[in-house]
């Protein structure tokens, strides 16, 4: 098997030699009992002639292809939401074209789910936004979603935090989107450990209140809601909000921590999933999906229980910027052949936080081609001036 020097964080390098992979299935062996979708990434246009920074470019046939493959492992798309840069990086005209060209393929394969991001980004940073203004601009994208013929994720709008002044108005702008849509939604309560610009949601800085001002407004929509997503971070949070559910609704964990526990789920329910790390993960996730479906937890903890220590590396603190781990597991596995974002984000992860990431992906077993992974991995430590 390959051995890499790789660096570790009191400035050495160490030899590390990988393991053998996971045999994973390449579809599912039977049909899961959980709701399973997976926020993908996008594939940025390394030959674009465009300043990273400014423009997104995109490699669309790379990012359908992208999810072809989740698809085939029985795993649903969650569209153009923040794992795909979404207000990182990819605007709303570029997200809109993402979301129609997901649904369109989608079309092509049978049982395929899209669900797409609906959210407030095309208004302007720092204008002065009012809540009319956030309504008018959820309506819009709404609107446009609905005519791809797509299904809608109701995001948090970071333009109705910075407008909204009590809980009042968080109620007025989701009665009266949730009022209009055509089908049953996914909101998504996205936390300021993603995004710092969501900091005090629903009103009010303690989630315990917050939660309260969102679980009032899922009561008095309830047929207009498939579920929540909430993604705080927090398993016993989003326990005690499952718990206070209205009946058939669904939460959708958006734990990148605590994921496995939250799908199998307790005597008194379950979560299903909207994951980021089902990105990097997804064979591993399809194989234990299928193992709980068939009543074997052992074998479902067993697969799903290493990528944990994978995922919490990925997404910790600054959690924003977990994207970074995600695209870097799609290059070293052959789903792209380069290691470059859009928005230039390859570069906000150190070499450090990478050679961990290849460690912990390797004990996973999660590194499909080991031989492919390490000489892609080189190519990482070579652009750091690490000799492998």
């Amino acid at each position: 098997m390959p051995t890499l020097n790789l660096p570790c964080p009191d400035g050495t390098l160490a030899a590390y030699t990988t393991g053998e992979p996971r045999g994973f299935a390449a579809t599912p062996t039977r049909p899961f009992n959980r709701v399973a979708l997976a926020a993908a990434h996008v594939v940025a246009d390394p030959l674009a002639d465009a300043d990273p920074l400014l423009a997104p470019a995109v490699d669309w046939d790379r990012t359908i292809a992208f999810r072809r493959h989740l698809w085939r492992l029985g795993l649903g798309v969650a569209e153009a939401m923040d794992t795909a840069q979404r207000g990182g990086g990819l605007d709303w005209p570029t997200s809109l074209e993402l979301i129609r060209r997901s649904v369109e393929a989608a079309r092509d394969v049978p049982g395929a789910v899209v669900a797409s991001g609906v959210g407030t980004d095309h208004l302007a940073p720092g204008s002065a936004t009012t809540v009319d203004h956030v309504i008018a601009a959820y309506e819009e994208q709404c609107a446009a979603v609905e005519a791809c013929g797509g299904r809608i994720i109701l995001m948090a709008s970071r333009a109705l935090a910075a407008s909204a002044t009590t809980p009042d108005d968080y109620v007025r702008v989701y009665d009266r989107i949730l009022g209009q849509v055509a089908e049953p939604v996914i909101v998504h309560w996205l936390g300021e450990m993603f995004d710092p610009l969501l900091a005090g949601y629903w009103g009010d800085d303690d989630h315990g209140r917050a939660m309260d001002t969102c679980l009032a407004v899922l009561e008095a929509n309830a047929a207009k809601i498939d579920g929540i997503k909430i993604s705080l971070l927090d398993k016993d949070k989003e326990i005690a909000m499952r718990r206070r559910l209205p009946d058939g609704m669904r939460m959708y964990t958006g734990d990148d921590f605590s994921f496995a526990e939250l799908i199998a789920g307790d005597d008194e329910g379950h979560s299903d999933a909207l994951l980021g790390i089902f990105d990097a993960i997804a064979p591993a996730a399809s194989a234990a999906l299928a193992a709980l479906a068939g009543n074997r937890p052992a074998e479902f903890h067993d697969i799903l229980g290493p990528t944990v220590a994978l995922s919490r590396h990925i997404f910790q603190a600054p959690t924003r910027f977990y994207k970074t781990g995600i695209v870097c597991m799609a290059y070293l596995n052959g789903h792209q052949d380069h290691f470059v974002m859009v928005g230039g984000e390859q570069s906000a992860r150190s070499i450090v936080h990478l050679a961990e990431l290849f460690r912990l992906a390797d004990q996973a077993g999660l590194l499909s081609d080991p031989y492919l992974a390490a000489e892609r991995m080189a190519r990482v430590l070579a652009v750091h001036g690490i000799a492998a």
